[in-house]
């Protein structure tokens, strides 16, 4: 149709077509003017703005003297001459009169497309054969047996009409369209009153009854209004509910009615007058109705929704929260169920890790404590050693109190001192037997403890003691000047010291006694976290196993299991440390274990 149009436009003197609309009333008139735009948006829309569209308001409602109607033709003829349109719009019964009258003058062969207006009332005008209808059937019965419907109860009917000569050809139509209607009620005509006498006869109505609001341009006073203000100033204080048969009654005080849309009204029109601009034939065609229904209204006169007719478009409806946001809310709904899916897969995932980090936790402690076993028994003969110096120590200590205590004077302050002696190789004892229950207790969790490392590495001296001496290494220490705290399991950390120098120890075995020195030293580093060192003066360790020396069953020695070090390195980790070996200069091996300081300061 679009491109049909275009050529059309070429065909026209190498021009654009031009079409003019006429309105019957002014621009103040809601029905005829929005039916006017949504004719000129259509039109505008399909030939892409390549249209000359003119707009005359006729006001034949205020000036319907004969007189005005003949200013108006010269004057228009007179504006047009030089610029004659190719089609013309007359919307209402009062344009198409006009236009029909004045057709040579103004717009001597051009296409008339009369619209808004009923079959019927163009048969009764005699309009020419070429006049083309868009026609708008306003079936009054159709309006009052939407009410019917939603008012099964109502006894009366009421039907208001102004007294201008369309509202009286309105009310005569009214009369016949709903002679077989009225059958059923009890029905008035309120005609030839004044506004107020409208108003004040619809304040006192039945409450059931239905009102079929017509047209009112004009009251008896003859006074012009536009219908709807009308309509709108009589629903405001009537006391029953009140429907009319035009979408521009809607927001103005009537429930809804069976009415021709300015949207179908336009569309039908502008299809008809580009077909017209093509040069195709065109014949008469009908604009559908339907029905609409003014939401706040039902709810004002508690009529139901549900006893609307099927396809009713009901206006101003307070959606719910679901119709307004449904999309917004499905999408919200599945990011939140997407969203709580990922926290479950993450709640499930955490458990597991959780289980899986209690299972490494329990595995850890139980080869912890199997390396504790083995190291407490490779130490057995040093620990028996340690231990049999005290015990002898107090046995001969209490032989010879013993003896003293069997002269004739006892030496009581030689006692005392023997005595004090005893209770010093005890304590001895008892630390032995601590650091070797340490060794073998088996817990099931970790314990965690502030400590500090130089207390540790003090305790871990001690046990090797018997058996540096056994192999002839010389321990030494230099601690750091200041308190080294962290958190880890104690006797854990205890057990890296003694893994690390037991292996140290090893390493020394080749070396010529009188060189063999370990050395354990404890320092904070700039990074505000605790170091140990433990180097030795052994061999060293190749360059190319240095990467290698931590990974499980790795060893050197013919009888060593290769989990020292890896064990070592595991309890490290565990605690948030890190673990390293390198060679020293002057020969041997330096292993350094770093771990977060607990607190500053």
């Amino acid at each position: 149709m679009i491109v049909a149009g275009s050529s059309a436009s070429n065909e026209i003197a190498g021009r654009v077509p031009r079409v003019l609309i006429l309105y019957p009333y002014d621009e103040r008139i809601a029905a005829t003017t929005a039916a006017g735009e949504a004719v000129r948006t259509r039109l505008i829309g399909a030939t892409k703005g390549k249209i000359d569209l003119f707009s005359e308001f006729l006001d034949l409602s205020r000036f319907p003297e004969t007189e005005h109607v003949g200013r108006m033709a010269r004057y228009l003829a007179a504006k047009y001459a030089d610029h004659r349109p190719d089609v013309v719009v007359a919307l209402g019964e009062e344009s198409a009169r006009f236009i029909a009258a004045n057709r040579e003058d103004l717009a001597d062969g051009a296409k008339i497309i009369v619209a808004g207006i009923s079959r019927s009332s163009a048969d009764e005008m005699d309009l020419p054969s070429d006049v083309v209808g868009a026609f708008s059937e306003f079936h009054i019965a159709k309006t009052a047996e939407m009410a019917r419907r939603l008012q099964p109860e109502a006894r009366h009917l009421f039907i208001i009409g102004g007294s201008s000569e369309f509202d009286r050809s309105w009310l005569a139509t009214a009369r016949a369209d709903l002679a077989a209607f009225s059958r059923n009620y009890e029905t008035t005509y309120l005609e030839d009153l004044t506004i107020d006498e409208f108003t004040r006869r619809a304040a006192e109505l039945p409450r059931d009854s239905i009102v079929l609001a017509l047209t009112i341009f004009k009251d008896r006073d003859g006074r012009n209004f536009i219908p709807r203000e009308a309509v709108r100033q009589i629903a405001t204080t009537a006391s029953a509910p009140i429907y009319g048969p035009y979408l521009t009654y809607i927001d103005y005080g009537i429930v809804g009615g069976s009415v021709v849309t300015f949207e179908s009204l336009g569309k039908t029109v502008a299809d008809l007058t580009l077909d017209a601009i093509a040069g195709k034939p065109i014949t008469d065609l009908e604009s559908p109705q339907s029905y609409v229904a003014d939401a706040r209204q039902l709810q004002r006169w508690g009529l139901s929704e549900k006893n609307l007719p099927s396809g009713a478009n009901q206006m101003f409806k307070e959606l719910s929260f679901w119709e307004q946001y449904w999309l917004a809310t499905i999408a919200a709904l599945a990011v939140i169920a997407a969203q709580g899916s990922v926290i479950a897969g993450l709640l499930i995932e955490r458990r597991r890790r959780r289980a899986a980090e209690t299972e490494a936790r329990h595995r850890l402690l139980e080869v912890v404590h199997l390396n504790q076993s083995a190291t407490a028994g490779a130490l057995s003969a040093s620990i028996a050693h340690e231990l049999n110096q005290p015990l002898g120590a107090i046995r001969s200590n209490a032989e010879a109190a013993a003896t003293i205590l069997r002269s004739e004077r006892p030496n009581l302050e030689l006692i005392d001192q023997i005595l004090a002696d005893i209770q010093d190789d005890d304590q001895r004892a008892h630390d032995v037997i601590s650091g070797m229950r340490g060794l073998l207790k088996k817990r099931g969790e970790i314990d965690w403890q502030e400590f500090d490392l130089n207390d540790v590495t003090t305790s871990a001296i001690r046990i090797l003691h018997g058996e540096a001496a056994r192999r002839g290494v010389v321990v030494s220490s230099n601690h750091a000047p200041r308190q080294l705290p962290m958190r880890a399991d104690r006797v854990h950390v205890q057990q890296v010291i003694l893994n690390l120098a037991t292996n140290a120890m090893d390493a020394m075995r080749d070396v010529v006694a009188s060189e063999r020195r370990l050395m354990l030293e404890t320092t904070l580093t700039e990074e505000s976290r605790v170091e140990l060192s433990i180097s030795d003066t052994g061999s060293g360790i190749p360059d190319e196993q240095l990467a290698s020396i931590f990974e499980p069953f790795y060893t050197t020695k013919p009888s060593g299991t290769g989990l020292g070090l890896s064990i070592a390195r595991a309890i490290v980790e565990t605690y948030g440390g890190t673990i390293w070996a390198a060679n020293r200069p002057e020969g041997g091996a330096v292993f350094r274990v770093v771990w977060p300081l607990a607190r500053n300061g």
